[in-house]
């Protein structure tokens, strides 16, 4: 038995089924991702979304779904399904009896006395998806029927038949090549066996996805069925389907599903689930190692890659050589964000604290400095002489940072043009980082034995010691400011102050540390992760939900966030230490139910505030997935 398998009883319940998502990637920017029942339930799912260098990278759905019918005595049965408002048709879902989610996502079939396993799998670094099909039993001649759906456009938009796409198909070894609209590759349909295709074009319209209605996105495509493909089936028989923008060698089908199976690694634990997860944020395009920062939708982000970069690859395999194959593509593409004009705020303090996990891990300091000084000196010297021109050290040693209309925080959702959440002025978080940054570069440079740099940058954080607590304390609360702006503190309780806790140096004592946490522990701590904002706010919202407005406003305002958590769990066990393990692995473990919901073997996003904390967002989320590995990391020393 696997362990994530699901039952008939689960499967056939399209409620269940439709929210249990798969995903597959390629470690190269294409995904194959869908619900268990087979039904697209979002307008990023497809079989084969790649993304396309000649139109900026950005992805595209090729390959939507394929049809898949199997047929007896002129009896026909389909096993596909699509949404068409408040139908279903056809409902291939009540033939299946059981789905697991192993090495590869495996579905099995039975109807009419035949029973199919199909397995599916996206090739390594290749943009080519297979599905393989089985058929274990049958009473009579069978014939497989596969019919593709094919999109040709962008992830963010839905597509409408027209008299502009191309219709016709070029014959290839065993399959069809398709290419709707010009500037595309080919997508090339082939098949390990000999089978025939038949011509029928049609355009199959209003096909619905849920999630895009729920969500209140127009949710309704057309999508284009060239024909089909159809090949007899013998029990016993494995029949091999792939599409890719290469045309194949349909010989090599079998030896290659084989080999790429073998290398892949079993889900067979919470832990082993998070770690396979993890690596399929990874991603190697042209020469850039790069982090994605969601599936299905989010791209490359600069904070993000920061933040979840130490948990996704060094405690892996190789992690240390990817870590810095990412670090070195960062600084390539990033360093005007780093050391000139920028509206994050926080962004370049992060790059301190990611290389200060790798010091941890390695115990590298000496060679830190050494490779990336220069970059380090830059950096920190944009924020003292104000180069970053909205962000600038003032004369009190902190961070001051303040653009009229912009959000320049992690804190980033608008309403009707204008930023939620502000924040200008001192912002908490930021001169936590600020102080740890600068703390250590003062560490690494004296382990090079340049000196000149600690005696330079100590008195910066002698002042920032003195009013760090001056700034953010609020008289008669444990807690701190979540920031100090024009009109004076702003005392709503926020989860930003967990960095003055948690990061290695920190400008406040232990006292303070436990006051904070004890009320983030009160009023921001959920089974799943912590809130955004304490309810007892008049502005918290505990559902993150509705129209992209709707959510805007809920998004810092009382949603649940994974790799907050992380923080906690650290400044929990730098203060307590071994007495809060076991509180420590429960926060972790609780997460082993949200794998078999959302998408399968990973996690989301964001949660609800309020209870039952329902998942939302980009179902596999890189910094909630490199939060709860780099907890287990924090717990397993103590331990």
């Amino acid at each position: 038995m696997a362990y994530l398998e699901f039952n008939k009883s689960e499967l056939v319940n399209l409620e269940y089924s439709l929210k249990r998502e798969f995903l597959s990637t390629n470690h190269a920017g294409g995904y194959l991702n869908t619900t268990l029942s087979g039904c697209n339930t979002r307008k990023y799912h497809g079989l084969l979304v790649l993304p396309i260098e000649q139109f900026n990278g950005d992805k595209f759905v090729l390959l939507s779904s394929l049809d898949e019918t199997l047929i007896q005595h002129q009896k026909e049965f389909n096993l596909g399904i699509h949404c068409y408002g408040e139908i279903y048709e056809p409902r291939g879902h009540k033939y299946i009896i059981n789905a697991e989610v192993d090495k590869v996502v495996a579905i099995t079939y039975a109807v009419g006395g035949m029973v199919v396993r199909k397995v599916l799998m996206f090739g390594d670094r290749e943009d080519q998806v297979f599905i393989k099909y089985t058929l274990l039993e049958a009473h009579s001649p069978t014939i497989l029927r596969l019919k593709p759906f094919l999109a040709f456009r962008h992830i963010h938009v839905l597509s409408k038949a027209n008299i502009n796409a191309n219709t016709r198909y070029t014959e290839i070894s065993k399959g069809r090549g398709f290419c709707l609209y010009d500037g595309f590759p080919n997508l090339n349909l082939q098949l390990n066996v000999k089978s025939e295709f038949i011509s029928n074009p049609d355009w199959y319209y209003n096909i619905e996805y849920k999630e895009e209605s729920r969500r209140a996105y127009e949710s309704k495509e057309d999508l284009f069925v060239p024909g089909y493909f159809e090949m007899p089936f013998r029990k016993g028989e494995t029949i091999i389907f792939s599409a890719s923008v290469k045309e194949e060698n349909p010989a090599r089908f079998s030896e290659k599903f084989k080999k790429i199976i073998e290398a892949k690694e079993h889900r067979d634990s919470f832990e082993n689930c998070l770690k396979i997860s993890a690596k399929q944020f990874i991603t190697q395009r042209g020469k850039d190692t790069c982090i994605y920062a969601g599936y299905p939708w989010l791209d490359r982000n600069l904070r993000e890659t920061l933040i979840s970069l130490p948990g996704l690859t060094l405690n892996s395999k190789d992690g240390v050589i990817t870590f810095n194959k990412v670090i070195d593509s960062l600084i390539s593409n990033n360093h005007a964000t780093f050391t000139g004009k920028t509206v994050m705020t926080d962004v370049p303090l992060w790059f301190f604290w990611t290389l200060q996990q790798y010091s941890i891990f390695t115990g590298d300091k000496a060679i830190i400095w050494k490779l990336h000084k220069g970059l380090l000196k830059s950096i920190l010297n944009s924020y003292r002489e104000g180069t970053k021109e909205y962000i600038r050290m003032h004369d009190n040693g902190l961070l001051w940072g303040e653009l009229k209309g912009t959000a320049l925080t992690w804190m980033d959702a608008y309403a009707y043009g204008e930023p939620i959440t502000e924040r200008s002025g001192y912002q908490v978080e930021v001169n936590a980082l600020w102080y740890n940054a600068i703390s250590y570069a003062c560490e690494i440079s004296e382990a090079a034995k340049d000196k000149d740099f600690s005696k330079e940058w100590k008195p910066v954080l002698s002042m920032i010691e003195r009013n760090f607590i001056r700034a953010f304390k609020i008289e008669g609360k444990d807690h701190l400011a979540d920031y100090v702006g024009p009109e004076g503190q702003n005392n709503f309780m926020r989860p930003n102050q967990l960095l003055s806790c948690a990061l290695m140096y920190s400008p406040i004592d232990d006292e303070t540390k436990a006051k904070i946490l004890k009320s983030i522990k009160s009023e921001l701590l959920t089974t799943r992760g912590i809130r955004t904002l304490s309810p007892k706010n008049p502005l918290y919202k505990g559902e993150y939900d509705g129209d992209e407005l709707s959510r805007n406003l809920a998004y810092h305002q009382g949603t649940a966030r994974v790799w907050l958590l992380c923080f906690y769990i650290e400044a929990m066990l730098k203060l307590y230490g071994e007495s809060f393990v076991p509180v420590a692995k429960e926060l972790v473990q609780a997460f082993e139910e949200e794998i078999t919901l959302h998408c399968i073997g990973s996690v989301s996003e964001v949660f609800d505030g309020d209870p039952p904390h329902q998942p939302h967002g980009c179902t596999s989320y890189s910094g909630s997935v490199a939060a709860l590995l780099r907890s287990m990391s924090l717990i397993n020393k103590i331990n």
